[in-house]
């Protein structure tokens, strides 16, 4: 019996849509600690505060895995600020990436839009109510979720809420896809918005 040649029959396969390997994205920046730091230092001024979950950022853009990344916890501890302004501007610098930055209502608004990109920051996931178009009816974070697994689609991700809040609006099965697609990093103490 004749092997199959798996890598040959996936190229020739490529027109057609069938991606039974996802396309992920890899990421390693050089002194991401330092470069991380200093894009802290940047947008918060000389008293920038480095905070434990930060160490836990700079070691996923010193090596992601192909993972996007998923930072959850409590409001004011740079959660936004990190994920949606520095990181986008990072992976642009070092990588040539372009990040696709939305909150969660214009995810909500625009899904299929947002499923075109590639690599897709949402702020504030869980805040979003059901997606209804035309009467269509679509809980549009589990979708992107699904999406990336099966595409390889980079997320970067920000909640307040916890993982349960979020299982508990979105169930196991898109819980279970972010713990396999994303690196999670809680976010605990108290706000730096004092």
């Amino acid at each position: 019996m004749e092997q199959i040649d798996f890598r040959q029959t996936i190229e020739r396969l490529k027109d057609t849509g069938f991606t039974p390997v996802p396309n992920t994205v890899e990421i390693s920046i050089p002194d991401a600690k330092n470069v991380l730091r200093a894009g802290i230092k940047y947008f918060t001024g000389e008293n920038a505060r480095w905070l434990p979950e930060y160490e836990e950022v700079a070691n996923w853009l010193a090596g992601n895995g192909g993972r996007g990344l998923l930072c959850f916890g409590n409001c004011g501890r740079g959660k936004t600020l990190i994920c949606g302004r520095i990181v986008p501007l990072i992976l642009n610098h070092y990588c040539r990436k372009v990040v696709s930055c939305y909150d969660a209502q214009q995810m909500n608004a625009d899904l299929d839009a947002v499923k075109q990109k590639h690599i897709i920051y949402v702020d504030d996931i869980g805040t979003e109510n059901l997606s209804v178009k035309y009467g269509e009816r679509r809980l549009a974070f589990a979708e992107l979720a699904d999406e990336a697994e099966k595409k390889g689609k980079l997320l970067i991700l920000t909640t307040n809420l916890s993982i349960d809040e979020l299982r508990e609006k979105y169930g196991e099965r898109t819980i279970d896809r972010l713990r396999a697609i994303t690196r999670t990093v809680l976010f605990s103490g108290e706000s730096l918005r004092k």
